[in-house]
């Protein structure tokens, strides 16, 4: 059991339930409408989790023979899941997060179906490009925001927001090219350049709201990724640029918390944040990257 909990990284995959929520929150403040029945949410996050859950394994998949030589310890490579299990369910995982979008109505089916090209495009192709790579797998967050957009299909008029997650998984991702050898410095700063975009573009429609609680939020969001990216630019050693790749991942909580907070939703973006703890604790227990 403890190799496979290993295999879908528990911890990640909680953190998609708050990207459609997030995405939602959008939908339901542009177009000036109440959150949807609990149902709905409910079919939103199930799905979302399995689309993530279903990537991750195929990650994995992916990555064996690479693995073998630097985490020979990982699942797969350890023989403690084999390999054809793990595509299993992989398959499994990606067919019901498209079954659940469906049954919310077919635009989110026809997202989730991009969700799982995506997966399989940076899994298979991308991940090693080193433009192409952050790119794809930042679209992998920015479809799951619209996967809760699509909620309401009509608010999908507004996709450009989901360039958002874009920059910033982008950014998570530029820093994990160093978590094996470390020393990527320059990569380190671009995505500081990124993160304080992020940071301005959540500051901005914060204000634009005039909902200034968001701001409790984005100040958390600010300090879980600022604290760990300086301390890894600081010694470039591999364990504190995984550490800053960690709280990057979990951060994205607290950033879509923001988005929820800012949309005038914040009881949810409070119950959004209540998954953090619970993520914090699995991390410590099953890595996130």
């Amino acid at each position: 059991m403890k190799g496979w909990m290993q295999l879908i990284r528990p911890s990640n995959v909680l953190t998609a339930i708050s990207d459609v929520m997030a995405g939602l929150a959008i939908a339901c403040l542009f177009m000036q409408q109440s959150l949807p029945d609990w149902p709905t949410l409910l079919l939103l996050s199930l799905s979302s989790m399995s689309l993530y859950m279903g990537g991750i394994v195929y990650n994995d998949v992916f990555d064996f023979k690479l693995d073998q030589i630097e985490r020979p310890e990982r699942p797969i490579p350890s023989g403690r899941v084999q390999i054809s299990q793990a595509v299993q369910l992989g398959t499994i995982a990606f067919v019901l997060g498209c079954v659940l979008a469906l049954k919310i109505n077919s635009t989110c089916f026809y997202i989730a179906l991009a969700i799982v090209l995506m997966c399989l495009i940076y899994n298979g192709i991308a991940k090693h490009h080193f433009i192409l790579g952050p790119i794809c797998m930042g679209m992998c967050r920015g479809l799951n925001l619209l996967l809760g957009v699509a909620a309401i299909p009509a608010a999908l008029a507004y996709w450009p927001l989901a360039l958002v997650p874009v920059v910033y998984i982008a950014a998570v991702t530029n820093i994990s090219r160093g978590e094996v050898y470390g020393d990527n410095k320059k990569a380190m700063l671009v995505s500081l350049v990124l993160y304080l975009l992020v940071l301005g573009t959540l500051s901005y429609y914060t204000l634009q709201s005039g909902l200034y609680v968001a701001f409790i939020f984005i100040a958390g969001f600010a300090f879980m990724i600022g604290k760990p990216l300086f301390k890894a630019l600081q010694t470039l050693a591999p364990p504190d640029i995984r550490k800053a790749v960690k709280f990057g991942v979990l951060a994205l909580i607290l950033m879509n918390a923001s988005w929820i907070a800012l949309s005038g939703f914040w009881v949810l973006a409070l119950a959004v944040c209540c998954t953090l703890p619970i993520s914090i604790v699995l991390a410590k227990k099953f890595a996130v990257t």
